[in-house]
């Protein structure tokens, strides 16, 4: 069995979950904020282009003088320097707010489960609170199932799971079966590129779908 990451036990032991009302734990880049957008434009600033080939960040950025790809660690420092430098000034995905707000008053508790640098926590948490969107946020680190799971286990009542990304819907598939599975990119570029996730219960195009899907889901 898969163990907790040690930076991300200590931001669970701090959460207050009401074990009675349903769960809904929400990934942030791509779901919440408008990542790609953003990143694009960062990556293009640095005198990089973004090729569009493949869903993976690595290998898609590439040096316009010779077209190669910046290796795995300059993609690394690339995205956490973008995270140090941006993550406050991301753009909201258009509708999240206002779907959350309104699930959130007809009972359900909103998580934020974002696998963004530890050091970025509080400007994320300054962000959400900026556009509307207030709501606990967990630095993951890793695969997402464990501390899915985790999460899960302290609710007596039904629990969903939304993210861009198909190896995090495996994860939590392997260690959380019981959570719904949502799949959504607010870049219909990615969502082409990735195709069809088999590990999400729903793959949806709008928080619009995704609000529908989670209260029939949640709400029940």
């Amino acid at each position: 069995m898969s163990e907790i990451h040690p930076d991300v036990a200590p931001q669970l032991a701090e959460l207050l979950l009401d074990r009675d009302r349903p769960l809904l734990i929400s990934d942030a880049d791509e779901v919440l904020f408008d990542f790609m957008a953003a990143f694009v434009g960062y990556v293009e600033e640095q005198g990089h282009y973004y090729d569009w080939k493949s869903f993976a960040l690595t290998g898609n950025i590439r040096r316009p003088s010779d077209h190669t790809a910046l290796s795995p660690p300059e993609v690394r420092t690339l995205i956490n320097t973008f995270f140090a430098e941006r993550t406050e000034t991301i753009p909201p995905v258009a509708g999240a707010a206002a779907a959350l707000a309104a699930l959130a008053r007809d009972g359900v508790q909103v998580l934020v489960l974002s696998n963004l640098p530890l050091a970025q926590r509080d400007d994320r948490a300054r962000a959400l609170a900026r556009h509307g969107m207030s709501y606990p946020i967990v630095a993951n680190a890793g695969l997402k199932g464990p501390t899915v799971r985790a999460l899960a286990a302290v609710v007596q009542a039904p629990t969903a799971f939304v993210d861009d990304i198909g190896h995090h819907h495996e994860s939590v598939a392997e260690h959380a079966a019981d959570v719904h599975r949502l799949h959504f990119s607010s870049h219909p570029r990615l969502r082409a590129l990735q195709g069809h996730i088999p590990t999400a219960h729903h793959q949806a195009e709008s928080w619009e779908e995704l609000e529908a899907e989670l209260r029939a889901r949640l709400l029940k």
